[in-house]
């Protein structure tokens, strides 16, 4: 795209052709150049937008993070219904399978990057440690629900369930995890932690 044509949603259409690239070619291929010309825009565009690459990356995260509350929403609605090990298999799957494993990679492999995100996200990694909390939220929906043990440990519970979750989906290179596996990780977690007769 010549300089001076107008983009429609710059910073959108800018996040979205650096997921391309981090789908495609990894971390290490992510450069302002890449993501530009992805775009089909001049170099100087991103930088009018953002102070420096890392800033534009650590907005790309926030806004991936931010797209979590369509999970959030959709977990929390399902509670009571279903089965919960069904429900968190649908979930980790719909979540992993997108970008979420890529962004991970991004995160662990930039120290400014992940400097700049310690202001939002002061512990953890972010994106797991906000999907954590959403898996925590559902399974405090189905204990009030009476389909989770009332002595749960949900604190441990939901971040296992991530880091399991983020092992069967990280090998990129790989066909996805079959449904089976995944429910199988689920189930093997929350053994002990549903009520007698509410897990099938």
């Amino acid at each position: 795209m010549p300089t001076g044509t107008a983009l429609r949603d710059v910073r959108e259409q800018l996040f979205d052709a650096a997921e391309r690239v981090l789908l495609r070619a990894g971390p290490s291929a992510l450069t302002s150049r890449a993501v530009t010309t992805e775009a089909g825009c001049a170099k100087g565009v991103l930088h009018r937008h953002f102070a420096d690459f890392d800033a534009f990356l650590a907005e790309l995260v926030r806004d991936r993070v931010a797209r979590l509350d369509t999970h959030a929403a959709a977990l929390r609605e399902a509670a009571g219904t279903g089965t919960v090990e069904g429900n968190l298999a649908d979930a980790l799957t719909g979540l992993f399978e997108s970008v979420a494993v890529a962004i991970v990679g991004l995160v662990t492999s930039r120290d400014e990057l992940r400097t700049r995100l310690r202001e939002t996200t002061p512990a953890g990694i972010p994106l797991l440690t906000e999907a954590a909390a959403l898996v925590a939220g559902y399974l405090a929906a189905e204990r009030e629900a009476g389909r989770v043990a009332a002595d749960a440990d949900l604190d441990t519970l939901a971040p296992t369930l991530i880091g399991a979750a983020h092992l069967l989906f990280a090998d990129r290179a790989s066909a996805p995890p079959e449904p089976e596996a995944v429910h199988r990780a689920v189930t093997t977690v929350l053994a002990g932690a549903l009520r007698e007769g509410d897990s099938r």
